[in-house]
């Protein structure tokens, strides 16, 4: 706005030129192309003609004006006014100034008033559209100059200005604003102070933008020398701020945003940026963005954060991107950040306590202290790290005292870590991590399980209580992207047997829907302690079998392959060959009546067989062999001869768990 006004100036005393040279009478004048310092009219016309009580009327058009430096190509201009001559031998115009397609619709309908006033050396220039005016003072000897005041400027009508630094868009707000300006062959410079509110602006790609901004503060500007260069000192109070990673909700109180930054074909390079807000966060640093607003680099040379209010105002939405929602966070934070085009190069953070836990009870730790320090390159001092407590998946861990130290960009732990989990232990044999390696080969980990309790384990998962102990060994760990893979197993004595767990992989592990899969292999469990837990009615005897191909998608199953198999033989009471009928959607054979079933508290079976394979959300189940309507479940053995016999071939998997947890809940007089 300010060098378009003026520029605008520039054409109005060409105007008084021209009229000052004409008589009286009414005249019209042409011209093809006008070139004005920084400016280009084509198509010009217009003409001059005398008006009652002296004076004259003028009318100008022109087809186009061209503003390089201010971003405008192809505006029609048209002014009319009249213009008069004072008792001080000032020339004065008063009218009205109409330009089509500028950016922003500035002065789409704008009233100007001018005043020269050659003795004094000055144009004096105010403009008026609605509650925005422009008042612009330039030298007549330097039209280059102009002292300019905005008052409730709509910041859409800079959208020329702001192009050509950016590619992005202004979106709303006004601007108050006292400055100088001066154009140059080429490009201009300026400098004053400002006030902005409710400020909006947005780049292409929606990563570097500004919504309901208020502040103030002052600037230069220079694009006198290639790429344009800005600094700008402010306060701001209240409004949405994005700059690529960093994005800050602010506060109502002041909060100091200092930068010195170049713009360049639409890439933007912070080489200075201070932030501070007072109880909340301290940062310097810098940043590059390219011209789609991606970005290309961030260095935190200091980073203090003073949680949970930076974490409220700075880093809630941004760890929301990553699946952590509605975190609960305590303590103070102070770290720094070395990101380029290659990757990352340095960080490090230290603490002296801070608590931090996810919003959907996927992890917590209490009483974290210490730090870490990884460079890229080189070798860094060894830190500690040690907490309180530390959770995952509603699985506790007790204290523990860490040591790292990196070299040559592997950040590694320097002695074996033992974490006590559920009356047993987590050993952490060895873990490094090279975060500037290739996708798949950032950690290298071994850990081994052991003495944890099942019963424990299962009220903490939310199960019914297992007897028994969780055992085993990774020896291998590799984390890819959100993919975290697992070599080795684990096994879980329990039941009088063991449930080997081995081909463990975890896809978004803090996501939103976390996805396990895996392998279960059963061997030797004995079916009446399972069967006792689950309360299912008795069975005797050793179960064998396996789940193979397991999915679960947010801890629900949506594929496997599982078959069960009591090979050995063993007895079987009345409420589990019920429930077993019941599963399989089938029935007893062999001419064995419901009569007759209720005289016998248990039945002798030679086999117990059952298969499903989930697919989606359905289940294709099978047994020990096929029959002629189904398949056998249950193969008897002695008198009464015993056959359950599943009809069902295809079942929905949600109604076959909820058969399930009917015939667990279900009790009743039956004998076990």
């Amino acid at each position: 706005m300010e060098s378009r006004s003026s520029r605008i100036s520039v054409v109005l005393l060409l105007l008084l030129g021209l009229c000052a040279g004409r008589a009286h009478a009414g005249a019209a004048f042409a011209a093809r192309t006008l070139q004005l310092p920084g400016a280009t009219l084509d198509q010009v016309s217009g003409d001059i003609a005398p008006v009652a009580g002296g004076g004259l009327h003028v009318r100008l058009d022109a087809d186009r004006l061209d503003l390089p430096a201010m971003g405008w190509r192809r505006v029609p201009l048209h002014l009319d006014g009249v213009l008069r001559r004072d008792p001080g031998n000032r020339w004065l115009l008063a009218g009205v100034l109409q330009l089509r397609s500028a950016p922003g619709g500035a002065m789409s309908n704008a009233t100007v008033d001018l005043q020269v006033d050659v003795a004094a050396n000055t144009l004096l220039l105010d403009v008026h559209q609605g509650a925005a005016q422009a008042t612009i003072a330039v030298p007549l000897d330097q039209p280059t100059h102009a002292q300019i005041q905005l008052d409730k400027l709509p910041f859409a009508w800079l959208q020329g200005l702001l192009g050509t630094v950016w590619s992005g868009r202004a979106t709303g707000g006004r601007i108050d604003a006292l400055m100088a300006l001066d154009q140059r062959a080429p490009g201009l410079q300026a400098s004053g102070r400002f006030s902005v509110a409710a400020l909006g602006a947005d780049s292409t790609s929606g990563k570097l933008a500004t919504q309901g901004l208020a502040g103030s503060g002052r600037f230069t500007f220079d694009s006198t020398q290639g790429p344009a260069r800005i600094n700008l000192e402010s306060t701001l109070r209240g409004g949405e701020l994005l700059l690529g990673p960093i994005y800050a909700n602010l506060p109502d109180h002041a909060v100091q945003l200092s930068m010195d930054a170049r713009a360049d074909a639409g890439a933007l390079s912070i080489e200075r940026l201070r932030i501070g807000d007072p109880d909340a966060m301290a940062l310097n640093g810098a940043m590059a963005f390219d011209a789609r607003g991606n970005l290309r680099s961030l260095q935190l040379s200091r980073l203090q954060l003073d949680l949970p209010a930076a974490y409220d105002r700075y880093g809630k939405a941004w760890l929301a991107t990553l699946g952590l929602r509605d975190m609960t966070v305590r303590g103070e934070l102070e770290a720094s950040l070395d990101l380029r085009d290659d990757g990352l190069h340095a960080f490090d953070f230290d603490t002296d306590g801070l608590d931090v836990a996810d919003g959907n009870g996927r992890f917590a730790v209490l009483g974290l202290r210490g730090g870490l320090d990884w460079g890229r390159h080189g070798t860094r001092q060894s830190t500690d790290l040690d907490w309180q407590a530390l959770s995952v998946y509603k699985l506790a861990g007790g204290p523990a005292r860490s040591t790292w130290q990196s070299d040559d960009g592997v950040l590694a732990l320097q002695q074996p870590l033992g974490i006590n989990l559920l009356g047993g232990t987590v050993r952490v044999g060895q873990l490094s991590w090279s975060p500037a390696a290739a996708k798949g080969q950032r950690v290298d980990a071994s850990l081994a399980v052991s003495g944890v309790d099942m019963a424990a384990f299962s009220r903490a998962m939310g199960w019914p209580a297992f007897p028994g102990t969780l055992g085993g060994a990774i020896t291998g760990l590799s984390v890819s992207d959100d993919r975290i893979a697992l070599d080795g197993g684990l096994s879980v004595n329990v039941f009088g047997g063991f449930v080997d767990v081995t081909g463990l992989s975890l896809q978004q592990p803090f996501g939103d829907n976390p996805a396990l899969a895996g392998d279960i292999t059963m061997r030797g469990l004995d079916l009446g302690a399972i069967t006792s837990v689950f309360d299912f009615g008795s069975i005797t005897g050793p179960l064998d079998g396996h789940v193979s191909g397991l999915r679960l998608v947010n801890w629900q199953p949506v594929a496997f392959d599982a078959q069960l198999l009591a090979g050995e033989g063993g007895r079987i009471s009345q409420r589990a060959v019920n429930n077993l009928t019941t599963v399989g959607g089938g029935g007893v054979a062999a001419g064995l009546q419901g009569a007759v079933l209720k005289l016998f508290k248990t039945f002798g079976y030679k086999r117990i067989g059952l298969n499903c394979r989930l697919q989606g959300s359905l289940c294709h189940m099978s047994g020990l062999k096929p029959t002629a309507d189904g398949y056998t479940i249950v193969e008897g053995s002695g008198l009464p001869h015993l056959e359950v016999i599943g009809h069902e071939s295809d079942v929905d998997w949600p109604t076959l768990v909820r058969r399930l947890k009917a015939a667990v809940a279900s009790g009743g007089p039956q004998v076990r």
